[in-house]
């Protein structure tokens, strides 16, 4: 189970297992290509340099100038294209039906070498230097020094150490050299943050004295040595440095260096953790006493339900679920209530995205794999399942912590994860109701109220520009659904595009069959987060959606919907029954029988239902 899992949505899944017909490319050292485990001979040293300059630009197309560049410099023969071909062509041939058709294609101008992760030492190191920074921003110390140290130890020598005689190729490893020693000093920090200063210095000693003039590796190895209780040594790398970049570049020592050296002569220096980890034992598991977004300066609105939240959390139940439409706010709710309760959680506040940015579900190996990381479980979790989820809930149970599960796609994902007893809370957001989870907190989060709505309006495009036109900004709001996504988008628009006008823009959104594309300011678009939540849905939900999105209004009577639907009123009710539970239909009128209920799907979801509606020929209903 404890593969690479996700690190907060950093790192894929990678099995350790070796795939019978695995290709394994390595460029980090020498150059080698496995298959099924055995080495390939890679051929003549020309082929050698097509295939490792390839190699140093996985998935992107390296044109054929750029290669004949590499294969023979400034004087190419005549017959340099006809060969870089032959080249090509016997790489295909050699690397055979492992490979693919796809893996070495022609493209454009060049040539494409597609691999993965899970192939490249190459992309393997990028992706581990990614996740391993991420950790230890998230405060998951312990995490990041593993995922780091693994990258350092995927090389065996300078990039394409047997190539080197090849300019470009000498260009590229100086380039991926400075990568990797920036590595090693994220790994140092991260290290030295865990009290394991020793350690530290014995592995930085040979790259200190390779690369002797980088301050920050010599930082790393003054405080890794002082805190070893060899201050002497410590200050003799500060007066190497100094007398280096004098002698060669008549540079002083940098002042962040030059405070460091003078906080160890005055014996003012960070001494570390105070309990060091003995060397060869086991860390004891940490808990990272926040990993969360920042809670928005901007929040707007919600005090009942926030009060609601917190007196659930952390009352009785302990577990409460927070449910409603795409773009409500639940995310946003729930990180704001997190941050009220420090106190009430010592041990931890922990949020985990549930699904991928593609709106897919999250396997539970790779959710479980990432809470056991990141509160430094791994080193004794099962690999069976169960027994994971059983340790994770034995280990909740004895303290006082918040989890944040974060857009659950159903009841069997997160069920695992809940603990069984003690004085830890969870709460989960999702677009469902999630009814099979039995007796737990539950509450719906709909739309704004529309003085809510106009005051975040206010409050990202400007009180006074709001205050001086406020019937024009209630408009606005009401167009938009009351939703806050889509409030919070407009206005950030609005706070760009000061020359627009809100009567301007509120006639842009009155009726307008293109109010979707109008909602994307930045990174912020409403339509991307439709088009993932709406791929999360069951294939029956959106075939009824889609014909509900043909209905001119999104609110309508059951007799409208057998229309829409082609369905009776039975087969109808248990359509709009399930779409209910999924958390994408409301009934704004309560509880009246079915004949007098009015049924409301958001104004956004219509939108995006009646363009998917008429993309294509709607798919038949089973109900």
């Amino acid at each position: 189970m404890l593969d690479h899992a996700e690190m907060m949505h950093t790192l894929p899944s990678h099995s350790h297992a070796m795939d019978p017909a695995a290709v394994r490319f390595r460029v980090l050292g020498e150059l080698s290509v496995e298959v099924a485990g055995r080495p390939l001979p890679l051929g003549p040293i020309k082929q050698r340099l097509v295939l490792g300059v390839l190699l140093c630009h996985p998935n992107t197309t390296v044109s054929t100038d750029l290669l004949t560049e590499a294969v023979w410099g400034d004087e190419p023969p005549r017959s340099a294209r006809k060969n870089l071909q032959a080249y090509v062509s016997a790489l295909r041939k050699l690397l055979g039906a492992a490979a693919g058709p796809d893996r070495l294609v022609h493209h454009g101008t060049g040539y494409v070498l597609r691999t993965t992760a899970h192939e490249s030492d190459l992309l393997r190191f990028d992706e581990l230097a990614r996740a391993g920074r991420r950790a230890a921003r998230l405060g998951a110390g312990a995490h990041a020094a593993r995922l780091l140290r693994e990258a350092l130890d995927l090389w065996t020598g300078p990039l394409l150490a047997d190539l080197g005689h090849c300019e470009l190729v000498r260009s590229e490893a100086h380039r991926r050299a400075a990568r990797r020693l920036a590595v090693y000093e994220d790994w140092a920090e991260a290290e030295l943050e865990l009290g394991r200063a020793p350690a530290v210095a014995e592995g930085l000693s040979e790259v200190l004295a390779a690369h002797p003039m980088r301050e920050r590796l010599c930082a790393a190895q003054m405080t890794a040595l002082y805190r070893s209780g060899r201050q002497s040594e410590a200050l003799g790398v500060y007066d190497d440095l100094r007398q280096l970049l004098a002698r060669q570049l008549g540079l002083q020592v940098g002042p962040a260096l030059e405070t460091l050296y003078r906080s160890m002569l005055d014996g003012r220096a960070d001494p570390g953790p105070r309990r060091p980890a003995p060397e060869g034992a086991a860390p004891r598991p940490a808990v990272p006493r926040t990993v969360l977004p920042a809670d928005l300066p901007d929040f707007t609105g919600r005090r009942d339900l926030t009060q609601e939240l917190v007196a659930a959390l952390t009352g009785p139940a302990r577990t409460a679920v927070l449910s409603g439409t795409v773009g409500a706010g639940k995310t946003t709710l729930a990180v704001h209530v997190a941050h009220r309760l420090p106190h009430e959680f010592p041990d931890g506040r922990l949020i985990v995205k549930m699904t991928r940015e593609d709106g897919a579900p999250r396997h539970p190996c790779s959710v479980l794999a990432e809470l056991c990381r990141i509160t430094g479980l791994s080193g004794a979790v099962p690999e069976d399942e169960e027994e994971a989820a059983a340790l994770w809930r034995s280990w909740l149970a004895s303290r006082r912590l918040l989890l944040l599960l974060d857009d659950a796609p159903d009841e069997g994902s997160i069920r695992h994860l809940l603990p069984g007893a003690g004085a830890s809370a969870v709460l989960v957001t999702s677009r469902s109701r999630l009814v099979g989870l039995g007796p737990v907190h539950r509450l719906e989060l709909g739309p704004y109220a529309l003085g809510e709505a106009v005051e975040l309006l206010g409050r990202i495009a400007g009180p006074a520009r709001v205050a001086a036109d406020r019937g024009v900004a209630e408009r606005i709001a009401t167009s938009l659904g009351l939703l806050p996504l889509a409030i919070r988008v407009s206005g950030s628009k609005l706070a760009v595009l000061r020359q627009l006008s809100l009567t301007e823009y509120a006639a842009r959104l009155d009726g307008s069959p293109a109010l979707l594309d109008e909602l994307a300011a930045g990174d912020l678009a409403v339509r991307a987060r439709l088009a993932g939540w709406w791929s999360g849905l069951p294939e029956a939900a959106r075939a009824a959606l889609r014909r509900l999105g043909r209905l001119p209004v999104p609110l309508f009577t059951l007799a409208e919907a057998m229309s829409a639907l082609g369905c009776g009123e039975q087969a109808s009710l248990r359509v709009l029954e399930s779409l209910i539970e999924l958390g994408v239909l409301g009934c704004p009128l309560g509880e009246v029988c079915a004949h007098t209920a009015l049924y409301e799907v958001p104004l956004l979801v219509h939108l995006y239902a009646r363009e998917q509606s008429e993309a294509g020929t709607p798919t038949p209903l089973d109900p």
